[in-house]
């Protein structure tokens, strides 16, 4: 087996541990980042209690791994990250540690608690801009050590797909995504559906990248393309200040008007029913038009995990417009707060804000009448 080098070095606010695993020559370069979760947990056999593995020792835990014959590096965050506790700023140290490695890897892989995953890799993927690499986010329902688990597949078929070229030689996947069970989803497009099946992400709006049966099938014909030319960037200021208001029968305008009005929130998330309908009494529609004339930005996403929003098909939807909300079409809600977050952290105007709200930016929404 390999022998292993290690050295620290330090990304954000997170003391990452970097080892590698070397493979043979022109085997592909791939490098894990562990930010933390149940794929990197071992179970203490007298307490029973979880604790992270120290990712040094991965091969010990994965010995399939070494089977792969990769050229593996690893980034291991102290300490590891419940995905419960995730923010902008780990989202930062996970781009920061993409960025500083970029040149030196062919694909990157993240391993991340499942609760938080999905607005991981949509944040991510509108941090990355002009990528043309993957970045496979995945992660498990159950521990790496126990004798049931789906972590060492998920990650066996991450580092599969990281390292997979088209004809041209060139990375199939050129985008943040989730690979998770039997599907690969793009990162933006995925939802958590389930807290107990392995296949626990699904892509409601979108259909899958990939499927992994016996094989790995991959639909090149929806794989993201980058439109643009330029260099690779990430784009690490986000703005947090971003909030999500979900309706529901008898809520008050007290109750609408305080939220709308909460100090330091730029934009809101308006979760709205089915085809993005709302109430059309007087004092909602003006508590709306309001908070959108104060300056604030208000994007109308639906509850529905399936469909998006259509402001035309019921007046409902018209008054939601006319009082100044945008459509977020069928936007999750997860990326809808990432893409915020990223659009304020550019320093736009709040009209321009709610321009690019409606333009696919990586993929993430589909525009009625336009082209992905």
């Amino acid at each position: 087996m390999p022998s292993s080098s290690v050295h620290t070095s330090q990304a954000g606010a997170t003391s990452p541990r970097k080892a590698s695993l070397p493979g043979g020559s022109g085997a592909p370069r791939l490098l894990i980042i562990y930010t933390g979760g149940t794929i990197g947990m071992v179970r203490d056999p007298k307490t029973g209690a979880l604790a992270p593995f120290d990712f040094d020792h991965l091969v010990d835990n994965v010995p399939r791994l070494a089977r792969l014959g990769y050229s593996l590096g690893r980034v291991q965050f102290h300490p590891a990250i419940d995905s419960s506790n995730m923010s902008p700023a780990h989202w930062a140290a996970i781009a920061h540690a993409i960025e500083a490695s970029y040149a030196s890897y062919d694909g990157f892989v993240v391993l991340h608690g499942t609760d938080t995953m999905a607005y991981t890799a949509s944040a991510l993927s509108f941090m990355l801009e002009n990528l043309e690499k993957p970045v496979i986010v995945t992660g498990s329902q159950l521990p790496i050590s126990d004798i049931r688990e789906d972590g060492t597949t998920n990650l066996i078929t991450a580092l599969q797909i990281a390292a997979a070229k088209d004809e041209d030689g060139k990375p199939m996947v050129r985008e943040v995504a989730i690979s998770f069970g039997d599907t690969l989803v793009r990162g933006n497009r995925a939802t958590k559906a389930s807290s107990t099946e392995f296949g626990a992400f699904r892509s409601f709006n979108y259909p899958a990248l990939a499927t992994m049966n016996l094989h790995i099938r991959f639909r090149e014909e929806l794989l993201w393309r980058p439109r643009a030319t330029g260099a690779f960037a990430t784009h690490t200021a986000l703005d947090p200040a971003v909030s999500v208001v979900f309706l529901h029968p008898g809520i008050t305008e007290g109750s609408l008007r305080a939220q709308l009005a909460e100090p330091g929130i730029k934009a809101f998330v308006l979760r709205t029913y089915g085809a993005g309908n709302a109430p059309t009494t007087p004092w909602f529609i003006s508590a709306i038009a309001d908070a959108v004339r104060e300056g604030r930005i208000i994007v109308n996403v639906t509850q529905c995990p399936d469909g998006g929003v259509e402001e035309t098909r019921y007046d409902t939807g018209d008054a939601l417009a006319e009082a100044g909300a945008v459509s977020g079409y069928d936007l999750t809600c997860e990326a809808a707060v990432t893409k915020l977050m990223y659009l304020l952290g550019q320093g736009l105007s709040p009209a321009d804000v709610a321009r690019a709200m409606q333009r696919s930016l990586r993929g993430e929404l589909t525009v009625p009448g336009a082209e992905l």
